[in-house]
């Protein structure tokens, strides 16, 4: 009696999450949550424009909007910064680092959320990723460069750094109000100085300047103030 009521529960569940295939894609989108324009200046970082790839725009599909910049401080370092917008279709529009960062030799080596304290803002929890790829040398051999990427999601009411939990938003907005969010995907990445290898200090350097341009930052490019919730 109890397999066969666990196995009733578990087709009305399948069943209820699957209806969202049902309904149109051609849904309504709330209002856009962010700025499609990056600010020149995040505190003492000065950015410029860097193009977008026609071969990201093909893969992205239409309607997909961009904003990218690349920053620098005083120290010659630098920092990107990219939102996508997403279009009509989020299936090719949004997706995780992880799904592309492969596609460019890199290797995830570390995932985990970290929590950024925001003025003015609750607090807002983005996936940190470290990852890996080795690099060609003048002498023919190969180093290994390592590179920090944190992101996160901003719709037009609810932001989070996790893509499961973005997903359920989706299906929530589907099925009871029959719309959708405009998800707007925000990257912020440096590649380590090849000395990080050796000197443990540099890599805590950049983490903690580029967690301080995301709290420069997102005040400039969220329109408004959304409830925190935890990256997974």
């Amino acid at each position: 009696m109890t397999t066969s009521r666990l196995a009733i529960l578990l087709a009305v569940l399948l069943g209820g999450m699957s209806s969202i295939f049902l309904l149109p894609k051609q849904l309504g989108f709330q209002p856009v949550g962010v700025e499609m324009e990056l600010p020149t200046l995040v505190g003492r970082w000065y950015g410029k424009d860097i193009d977008i790839s026609p071969k990201e725009r093909k893969v992205l599909g239409d309607g997909t909007d961009f904003a990218r910049k690349v920053y620098h401080n005083f120290q010659g370092f630098e920092i990107t910064a990219s939102i996508v917008l997403s279009g009509q279709d989020m299936n090719t529009s949004i997706h995780r680092p992880e799904r592309c960062l492969p596609a460019q030799g890199f290797t995830v080596i570390d995932k985990r959320p970290v929590p950024i304290a925001i003025p003015d803002h609750p607090a807002l929890s983005v996936t940190r990723l470290q990852n890996v790829r080795n690099v060609e040398t003048s002498d023919e051999g190969k180093i290994p460069l390592y590179n920090l990427t944190y992101y996160w999601f901003v719709g037009h009411s609810d932001a989070t750094g996790s893509h499961f939990e973005r997903t359920w938003f989706d299906v929530r907005d589907r099925l009871v109000h029959g719309y959708n969010q405009r998800w707007a995907y925000i990257t912020v990445s440096a590649t380590l100085p090849p000395q990080a290898i050796n000197d443990p200090n540099i890599e805590r350097t950049v983490d903690g300047w580029i967690q301080d341009f995301i709290k420069q930052l997102l005040p400039k490019v969220q329109k408004s103030a959304m409830p925190a919730v935890p990256a997974a």
